[in-house]
């Protein structure tokens, strides 16, 4: 019998200063079970971080062709494919092919490494990269419960999180751009 998914409430205050953009997000989150909690709570970041109308988290882990986040037009074209993790280069190829942006958000302990070998080719995508710092996101998944409130303020390059288990602030870098 194959295992399924958490399921986690979230509901967010955000204050995104960069976009001027301010909502009340209620999001139901789906773990898969091969999943951990930080890769979760960084799904949850870059939602937060593209906030917009018609966002919604895709199949993820339970369809290997779909993003981990996505924005869909009313005419069912992909205006905006979002990746967690280390994606392969051939996934992203393809991405940028299908959507009209793709992002990628890099959290783990191994995004050093994946970033080195994987630059050059990445370098010749119209893509975003971002790599958030380790170390704060387990933290911040360290926080999680399977209902939380928190606010989200994200200023610069830096999210600042306070839940009722606690805060934390989560700092990335932005290793590409699209022009």
């Amino acid at each position: 019998m194959a295992l399924k998914p958490t399921v986690y409430k979230f509901n967010i205050a955000l204050s995104d200063l960069n976009r001027s953009h301010f909502d009340t997000l209620n999001l139901t989150v789906a773990k898969h079970p091969s999943e951990n909690d930080e890769r979760m709570m960084t799904r949850v970041l870059a939602y937060c971080l593209n906030a917009q109308p018609q966002l919604s988290f895709g199949a993820g882990l339970n369809d290997v062709e779909a993003p981990s986040i996505n924005v869909m037009t009313l005419d069912d074209q992909m205006a905006l494919w979002v990746d967690v993790g280390e994606p392969a280069f051939e996934r992203i190829k393809k991405a940028t092919r299908k959507a009209q942006q793709v992002k990628i958000y890099s959290f783990n302990s191994k995004s050093d490494v994946w970033w080195e070998q994987g630059q050059m080719k990445f370098n010749q995508l119209p893509l975003e990269v971002v790599r958030f710092n380790w170390d704060e996101i387990q933290t911040l998944a360290g926080m999680v419960e399977r209902t939380m409130e928190m606010s989200v303020t994200i200023s610069g390059n830096s999210a600042y999180f306070a839940t009722a288990n606690g805060e934390c602030e989560i700092h990335w870098e932005i290793l590409q751009e699209t022009e």
